[in-house]
């Protein structure tokens, strides 16, 4: 590479712009741009990772935390942990849980 290929200030302000029909698609319409394009989902199945399988379900009572409720369940405060990975998609904020909540308690 010479000092003439590298140019800190190139411009590159024409590359991939909408009268470019380098990457256009067999339709002759210009390429859309990927970061516009809605997230194609059609071949993904159902399901969560977020939640386990198996466990029971348990609904939050006025004064309950995730710690309170892995100690009456596992006889450890400290699996709240667990209980709150079971429902990272209910619970983004493990500290904030609230009465008439439904949450998996995953199996010991």
């Amino acid at each position: 590479m010479t000092s003439a290929d590298h140019n800190p200030n190139a411009d590159f302000s024409d590359v991939g712009g909408a009268s470019s029909t380098k990457n256009a698609p067999a339709t002759g319409s210009p390429a859309e741009p990927e970061s516009t394009r809605p997230a194609d989902f059609s071949d993904v199945s159902g399901g969560s990772s977020s939640t386990l399988r198996g466990g029971k379900s348990y609904t939050v009572k006025k004064g309950d935390s995730l710690s309170k409720i892995a100690k009456q369940v596992y006889g450890d405060a400290g699996k709240w942990k667990e209980i709150h990975m079971a429902n990272s998609d209910r619970i983004p904020n493990p500290d904030l849980i609230y009465p008439g909540q439904e949450l998996t308690i995953p199996d010991a």
